[in-house]
C-alpha cells in the first residue's frame, strides 16, 4: 500500500482531460460514494484553505461567485463554512436554474441570513472573491450577463480564488471561451486537468496548487491505463541522473559528447552551450567550432577537446575535419549559433549512427533543405528542440494545432519519428508512440537570448551520460528540461527575473541540482 507521499507524487504526474475526469467521478460514484458527500468533503478542504490563506483579519468580506452545476455547490459549501467561522458572505448568482444539489445548498444558505445578488456589483466592496461559476467541462464561449460580469470582475483590484479552473477556461487546451475569470490562485481539484499545461491558460490561472481529496488510484488508473500525457515532478526528474557514481569509474564511462556550434557571426553561442554541456558532468566534452573560434572556446573551457573546424567565407563551419570518426561519440549536439550556411556539417551529423539533438540553425537547415525525411532513416534517437517558430517552419501542416500544444507536439513526434521538444513557457515533449510529458514550472526569466543554448548544452551532456548508462532518452530530456527551468527560477529568486542572463544561467545549474539532492 503506498503511503502518503508516494501517492501524492503519483497524483502529481497525472494530467487528465475533461472527459477521463468525469469518467473517473462517474466510477467513483457509481462504486457508491454520495455526491453530497463528495461535495462536503471539498468544500471543507477548500475552506479551509482559503482561511489559512486569507484569515478574517485580514479578508473579512468575502464575496462568491456560484454557477448552476457542481462548482456552484462547492462554492456554497466553501460560503457557509466561511459563515460559520464569521466571515461576512455575499453571494453573486446569476442564474436562477440550478442542479438539484446545488439548489439544496442555496436553499440552506438563504435560511442562514447570506444574503445573495444575481448583480455582480454587489460583491465590489468585498476583500476576496472566490469562482465558482463553472468548472471542468465547459465548451461554449461565455456571453451575454456572465459575460459582462467576468469583465467586470476581472476590473476589480481583489484577489480571486477560483474552483477548479477559471470560470471560461476550456479544459483541455486551456483557451478561454469568450472571456474568463483571471485568478490570482487556482485549486484545481482530484486530479490536474490538461489546461493548466497549456500556455494560453497561464494569464488566468495564477498560482495553481492540487488539493486531492482521495480519488482512488484503481479508478484513475482504470479510465487512463497508460497514460497518454504526463507532469514531469521533481523526483521523476532526478532519478535518471547519474548523480552518485561508482568509486571505479572513468570519463569514458561517463559519455563523451560531441557539440557542433558557433560560426564567427554567432561566438557566443558556442560558449554558452559549452559550458552547459560541462555543468552536466559528462565524462568526455568535444566542440566543433569553425577554426577562428577555437581559441577563444580553449580560454574558456580548457578541460574539453576543441576542434577547430574549416570555415566558410562567411565564418560559418564548412564541414567536420577530415578523418572525424563520428562513431567514438556517446552522443552529438547540433546547432546553436551555426547559421545557416552550415548546411553540410549539419547532413554530416544526421547521416551518423550516433543519437543526436538538433537546435536553432540545426532546425533552420533541417526545414530549409527539406531533410526531415531523412529523420525517418536514424535507427538512433533524434531530439528536436523548437521554439514555435521553428516549430512552424518544421511542421507547417500542424501550425493550426499550436493553439493546443500538448496535441501540436503529440503529432509532430509521431510525424517525424523524433522525440520533440516544444519550448515554450510550459515546455512539452512528446515521443513517436504519443505519449508527452510537460513541465509544469518555469519562469519568464528564461525569455532572454541564449537561454536556448543552454538547455541544448546540458541536454546533451546528459544525453551522452544517458547513453552510456542505457537510460531511455526519453527520460534524459524530461530531466534536462527540469533542471534548466529550475536553474531559471532559483536565479531568478536570487537576482530577479531581470538578472538571468543566459551565461548567469549556467552558473545555477549546479548550486540547483544540490538544492534538490
Amino acid at each position: 500500500m503506498l503511503n502518503v507521499s508516494e501517492r501524492l507524487e503519483q497524483i502529481q504526474r497525472f494530467a487528465v482531460t475533461a472527459s477521463q475526469m468525469a469518467e473517473i467521478e462517474s466510477r467513483v460514484f457509481a462504486a457508491g460514494m454520495p455526491v453530497a458527500a463528495l461535495m462536503e468533503k471539498v468544500g471543507g478542504l477548500l475552506a479551509q484553505r482559503i482561511q489559512g490563506l486569507y484569515p478574517r483579519s485580514q479578508a473579512s468580506h468575502v464575496g462568491i461567485l456560484v454557477g448552476p452545476g457542481h462548482n456552484g455547490g462547492d462554492a456554497l459549501v466553501i460560503a457557509r463554512e466561511l459563515h460559520f467561522q464569521g466571515y461576512n458572505v455575499t453571494l453573486y448568482q446569476p442564474l436562477t436554474k440550478l442542479k438539484q444539489l446545488t439548489q439544496q445548498h442555496a436553499q440552506y444558505a438563504a435560511s442562514l441570513g447570506i444574503p445573495w445578488s444575481d448583480q455582480p456589483a454587489a460583491l465590489e466592496a468585498c476583500d476576496l472573491l472566490i469562482d465558482g461559476l463553472f468548472g471542468f467541462g465547459l465548451t461554449r464561449p461565455l456571453e451575454g450577463a456572465i459575460a459582462d460580469a467576468i469583465n467586470q470582475v476581472n476590473q476589480w483590484k481583489q484577489p480571486v480564488l477560483s474552483i477548479d479552473l477559471p470560470s471560461g477556461i476550456h479544459t483541455d487546451t486551456g483557451a478561454a471561451l469568450g472571456t474568463a475569470i483571471r485568478a490570482d490562485r487556482t485549486f484545481c481539484l482530484g486530479l490536474w486537468k490538461l489546461a493548466f499545461l497549456q500556455d494560453q491558460s497561464l494569464e488566468y490561472v495564477g498560482t495553481a496548487e492540487l488539493v486531492d481529496f482521495g480519488l482512488p488510484l484503481a479508478d484513475i488508473r482504470a479510465v487512463l491505463g497508460n497514460p497518454e500525457q504526463h507532469r514531469i515532478t521533481p523526483k521523476a526528474a532526478i532519478a535518471p541522473l547519474s548523480i552518485a557514481r561508482s568509486p571505479t569509474t572513468h570519463k569514458y564511462k561517463q559519455g563523451h559528447l560531441l557539440l557542433v556550434c558557433g560560426s564567427r557571426q554567432y561566438m557566443g553561442a558556442a560558449v554558452l552551450t559549452s559550458l552547459a554541456a560541462r555543468a552536466s558532468g559528462v565524462g568526455m566534452l568535444s566542440i566543433a567550432v569553425p577554426e577562428s573560434l577555437k581559441s577563444i572556446l580553449i580560454s574558456q573551457l580548457p578541460d574539453a577537446l576543441t576542434l577547430g573546424c574549416l570555415e566558410e567565407e562567411s565564418g560559418a563551419i564548412a564541414q567536420l575535419p577530415d578523418g572525424t570518426d563520428l562513431s567514438k561519440y556517446s552522443a552529438i549536439a547540433c546547432g546553436p549559433g551555426l547559421t545557416q550556411n552550415a548546411g553540410f556539417v549539419v547532413e554530416q551529423v544526421l547521416a551518423s549512427d550516433r543519437p543526436l539533438i538538433l537546435d536553432a540553425d540545426g532546425l533552420n537547415i533541417l526545414a530549409n533543405r527539406s531533410l526531415m525525411p531523412k529523420l525517418a532513416q536514424r535507427q538512433a534517437p533524434t531530439i528536436l528542440t523548437p521554439h514555435p517558430g521553428e516549430f512552424k517552419r518544421l511542421f507547417p501542416d500542424l501550425i493550426e494545432q499550436l493553439g493546443d500544444r500538448i496535441a501540436a507536439v503529440r503529432s509532430a513526434a509521431q510525424q517525424s519519428g523524433a522525440i520533440v521538444l516544444l519550448k515554450g513557457a510550459r515546455v512539452a515533449i512528446a515521443n513517436s508512440q504519443g505519449t508527452v510529458w510537460v513541465n509544469p514550472e518555469s519562469t519568464p526569466a528564461l525569455a532572454r537570448g541564449g537561454s536556448g543554448d543552454v538547455l541544448t548544452g546540458l541536454l546533451g551532456g546528459l544525453l551522452a551520460q544517458a547513453i552510456a548508462h542505457s537510460t531511455p532518452a526519453e527520460a534524459i530530456v524530461q530531466s534536462a528540461t527540469w533542471w534548466h527551468a529550475q536553474a531559471g527560477i532559483r536565479a531568478a529568486y536570487e537576482r530577479s527575473e531581470l538578472g538571468v542572463d543566459a551565461h548567469t544561467l549556467t552558473q545555477f545549474l549546479i548550486p540547483t541540482l544540490r538544492s534538490w539532492v
